[in-house]
């Protein structure tokens, strides 16, 4: 896999960094509150319509309303969808595992975020699915440093949920995030250890693994938005954005993890414990 060159991708310092710094701040908390909703009984639309009201109280405004005209002001996908669900009537059920990716607009900075919320009575198989794909992501961090390379990153993901039979999603990657939602480099969830570009302190990247029990392959549905598995097994989703600096990378997004000890304990917190 040849990734693209690094005089393609911005760096941001100073003012720069703080500006997407609160973007992020305040993704993150519109997304915890939105997920919070994620409750048996409650439509998918409801949950979209009630984190427009929160992005409107805030004073920011959907990343993906209207992108590429997208109708969602978040993604919302459950079980065997991976990504790019749209809130609707689909009523959520005990057991169903909830995918909520928020990615918003403030002061021109873009914060985005994901995570997936297990409702009620979710199999276990499908809870240790969750906290890998967790586990994965902040595998894939810990490779975000200056100097280090972006190949060894997107390796790191693959390499980490294949041990558990797992797949990972070709079709869709993470991205560069800054003034606009999509930015260089495209951030795959798997790759080859030592490829460029060699990350700088500055980047500010999306990571986000999207994870399936079973194919990788996936599908597009009618409404030419939402993907799932062609197997219709379940897939999970995790996304922070990601500050690159000369010392430990920064989680703009940072929230508690869902499952501190990874696959070794498979409670979840509850998301009003990830604040």
């Amino acid at each position: 896999m040849g990734l693209l060159s690094s005089n393609k991708i911005f760096t941001r310092h100073g003012a720069q960094q703080q500006g997407i710094r609160e973007a992020c701040q305040m993704a993150r908390d519109i997304l915890l509150k939105t997920a919070a909703l994620a409750q048996v009984g409650i439509t998918t639309g409801e949950v979209d319509r009630a984190a427009a009201a929160e992005m409107k109280a805030r004073g920011c405004k959907s990343a993906f309303l209207g992108y590429r005209k997208f109708p969602g002001h978040i993604c919302i996908s459950i079980n065997e969808e991976v990504v790019h669900g749209i809130g609707g009537p689909r009523v959520i059920q005990d057991g169903d595992i909830v995918k909520i990716d928020v990615g918003i607009e403030y002061n021109g900075w873009i914060g985005d975020n994901a995570l997936t919320v297990p409702v009620g009575n979710v199999a276990k198989e499908t809870l240790h699915l969750l906290a890998a794909t967790e586990e994965s992501l902040h595998v894939a961090i810990r490779h975000a440093r200056d100097g280090w390379m972006l190949g060894d990153l997107c390796a790191s993901v693959e390499e980490h949920v294949i041990q558990y039979g797992y797949t990972v999603v070709r079709e869709f990657v993470g991205h560069g995030v800054g003034r606009k939602l999509h930015e260089e480099p495209q951030i795959p969830n798997y790759g080859r250890k030592g490829d460029r570009p060699r990350l700088k302190s500055g980047m500010t990247l999306a990571i986000e693994p999207m994870i399936n029990l079973g194919t990788a392959k996936t599908r597009v549905l009618s409404d030419n938005w939402t993907a799932i598995t062609q197997d219709r097994k379940p897939s999970a989703h995790f996304e922070h954005v990601v500050l690159v600096t000369e010392k430990e990378p920064e989680v703009l997004t940072l929230r508690k993890r869902m499952f501190p000890k990874g696959v070794e304990d498979l409670t979840p917190l509850p998301v009003s414990a990830l604040f």
